[in-house]
C-alpha cells in the first residue's frame, strides 16, 4: 500500500481488525505422508465380510477421499486464521439493524452446558428430566407474562418459523369457524421481510399497504384494505423505521371490526420490554426471537428460538406437546386439542437456546428487562442526534431502540450507501443494515442495542462522520473501499446471482 493511501485510511489500531494477507490454502500445504489424526482402533469387532455388506457397492469410493495432508499444527492454523477473519459481537461493534445483534453474557452460556441441561437426551423418562421440564414451564409463563398473552408454545426454530406457526393458527382458527374466505393478510411496506414470505408459505395472499408521511401505518388506506376477506395483519411494534405506531389501540380496533386477527412479529420487542405490551397493545399473537431480545449467539444460520405466544381465542390451536404443570406437581406433557396445528419442531423446540433465555431473564428480572430497553432507546436517540447533520433522517421526533437514516444526501459526490458500508469495513466495524426497509432511499439502519459502552458508540459516530467527509472530500476514497480487509471490492450482482464457490487446487 503506498504511504499517501495510507494517510488516508489510518484506521487505529484499536479497531482495524482486517489483514489484507496472502495466505496459502491448507490444500497448497498438503504433502504425501502427513498425518493430523490418531483414530482408536474399534472396539466392536467386526469381520471384512459383514463389513463390505454395510454398503451397496455404488457407495463405496474407489479412491481416498481427496482431502489435504497436513500436520496437526497446520489444521490448527487453517481453522485459528478463519476464525479471526469471523466477524461476530465478541471482537467488535455490531450495528445491524431490525437484527439484534448484542453482546452475549457467558453466564448463559455457561448455565446451557450444565450437565443437568446439555447431557439430557428427549427421549429419556419424564420423570428424569423434571428439572428441564419445570425450566420449560417456567418460561412459558415468563415469556407469557412478558408479551401479555395467555399461553406460549417454545417450539418454533426461529423468527421466520415462529411467524409461519402464528399463521397457521389464524388460518385454523378461521376456517373451523367456517370463513374459508379469509384468505388476505396485511402488512405495512415498513414490515419486515419474512413477513409476506410467512404469509405466502402459511396459504395467504399478502396486501401491502403504505406509510403516512410519519412513517406510521396509513389509517385510511388500512380501512380501505380490511373487509371480509381480512385474515390478519402482520406489524412489528415500534416498527422497522425505528417508530411506535401512536394509533395501535385504533389500529387494532380497525381489525378486529372487520373480523381479522392481530400477529405481532416480536424482532424489535428489545425496544419495549417491561414498558408496554402486544397483548396490552390489541394483538392476539406474538412471536419473540429469543436469539435477538434474550442475546443468545445467532447469525450465519442459527441456533434460534421463535416461541409464540396467543391470547386465548387461539389457546386451542397451539402446538403439541406444550409442557405443563400436573396436579401431582410434576412436570409432563398436555394432551393437544382435537383443533392443535400439531408438531412444528422436532421434540420440544431448540432447548439450548431455551436455557440461554431462561437464564437471561432470571439475571435480569422484571425491573432489569425494563432498564434494558430504556438504555437500548437512549442509545439510538443518542446516535441518531450525532448523526443526523451529516446524514438525512427522513421522519422526524424521537426514535426506539433503532432508526433509519438516509444517504441519499452523498449521491451528489458519486457515493453510495453500499459505499459507506464498504469504508467502514477499513475501521473494523461490521456495516449496519443498508437494502432495508425498502420505502426509505439509500437507507442506512442502526440498531445499537443497549450492551455498548459511550465509548464504542462514540467511536462509530466520529467514524461515520469522517466516512461523510470524505465523500465530499475524496469520494474515490470510498468508491474503491475496503482496503484492509482479505477480500476487497467484489462484483456483488455477479457475485449474488452467480456464485461459484471452489477450490482448483493440484
Amino acid at each position: 500500500m503506498n504511504t499517501s493511501l495510507d494517510s488516508k485510511l489510518n484506521p487505529t489500531p484499536e479497531t482495524n481488525t482486517g489483514t489484507k494477507e496472502d495466505c496459502a490454502l491448507i490444500f497448497e500445504l498438503s504433502q504425501p505422508g502427513r498425518v493430523a489424526y490418531s483414530l482408536p482402533e474399534c472396539d466392536v469387532p467386526v469381520s471384512e465380510e459383514e463389513a463390505a455388506d454395510w454398503l451397496p457397492a455404488e457407495f463405496k469410493r474407489t479412491d481416498a477421499a481427496a482431502l489435504p495432508e497436513v500436520y496437526e499444527v497446520d489444521v490448527i492454523r487453517h481453522y485459528t486464521g478463519l476464525s479471526r477473519r469471523n466477524f461476530g459481537v465478541d471482537n467488535g461493534f455490531y450495528p445491524l439493524g431490525s437484527c439484534t445483534m448484542k453482546y452475549n453474557p457467558k453466564i448463559n452460556e455457561d448455565v446451557a452446558r450444565y450437565a443437568g441441561f446439555a447431557k439430557i437426551h428427549p427421549y429419556q423418562p419424564v420423570s428424569s428430566v423434571q428439572g428441564a421440564l419445570e425450566m420449560m414451564h417456567t418460561l412459558q409463563s415468563d415469556l407469557a407474562a412478558l408479551t401479555g398473552m395467555d399461553a406460549v408454545t417454545l417450539q418454533p426454530a426461529a423468527g421466520a418459523h415462529g411467524e409461519w406457526t402464528g399463521l397457521m393458527m389464524i388460518r385454523s382458527y378461521h376456517e373451523e369457524r367456517g370463513e374459508h374466505q379469509r384468505t388476505k393478510v396485511i402488512v405495512p411496506d415498513s414490515s419486515h421481510g419474512t413477513n409476506p414470505a410467512s404469509a405466502t408459505v402459511a396459504g395467504f395472499e399478502t396486501v401491502t399497504i403504505p406509510s403516512n408521511a410519519k412513517g406510521m401505518v396509513d389509517l385510511d388506506t388500512l380501512r380501505a384494505a380490511v373487509g371480509s376477506d381480512t385474515a390478519a395483519l402482520m406489524l412489528t411494534n415500534p416498527s422497522t423505521l425505528g417508530l411506535f405506531e401512536e394509533q395501535i389501540v385504533e389500529i387494532a380496533r380497525i381489525v378486529h371490526e372487520a373480523g381479522g386477527l392481530l400477529y405481532y412479529d416480536g424482532a424489535n420487542s428489545n425496544a419495549i420490554m417491561g414498558i408496554t405490551r402486544p397483548g396490552d397493545m390489541g394483538f392476539d399473537v406474538v412471536h419473540l426471537n429469543l436469539h435477538k431480545t434474550m442475546s443468545t449467539p445467532h447469525g450465519g444460520g442459527g441456533p434460534g428460538a421463535g416461541p409464540v405466544g396467543v391470547k386465548s381465542i387461539l389457546v386451542p390451536y397451539l402446538p403439541a406437546p406444550m409442557v405443563e404443570k400436573l396436579e401431582d406437581g410434576s412436570y409432563g406433557f398436555a394432551d393437544p386439542s382435537q383443533a392443535s396445528i400439531g408438531r412444528v419442531k422436532a421434540y420440544y423446540g431448540n432447548f439450548g437456546i431455551l436455557v440461554r433465555a431462561y437464564a437471561y431473564i432470571r439475571t435480569y428480572g422484571p425491573e432489569g428487562l425494563r432498564r434494558v430497553s430504556e438504555c437500548a432507546v437512549l442509545n439510538a436517540n443518542y446516535m441518531m442526534a450525532r448523526l443526523k447533520d451529516y446524514y438525512e433522517v427522513p421522519f422526524a421526533g424521537p426514535c426506539k431502540h433503532e432508526f433509519v437514516m438516509s444517504g441519499s444526501g452523498l449521491k451528489k459526490y458519486g457515493v453510495r450507501t453500499l459505499d459507506v458500508a464498504k469504508r467502514l469495513l477499513d475501521f473494523g466495524y461490521h456495516p449496519p443494515t443498508i437494502y432495508f426497509p425498502l420505502n426509505v432511499e439509500e437507507c442506512i439502519m442502526i440498531e445499537p442495542t443497549e450492551t455498548e459502552s459511550k465509548e464504542t458508540l462514540d467511536g462509530f459516530i466520529d467514524t461515520m462522520i469522517r466516512i461523510a467527509k470524505e465523500a465530499e472530500e475524496d469520494p474515490e476514497l470510498l468508491l474503491n473501499a475496503p482496503y484492509t480487509t482479505p477480500v476487497t471490492r467484489l462484483d456483488e450482482t455477479n457475485a449474488a446471482r452467480k456464485p461459484v464457490l471452489n477450490c482448483a487446487c493440484s
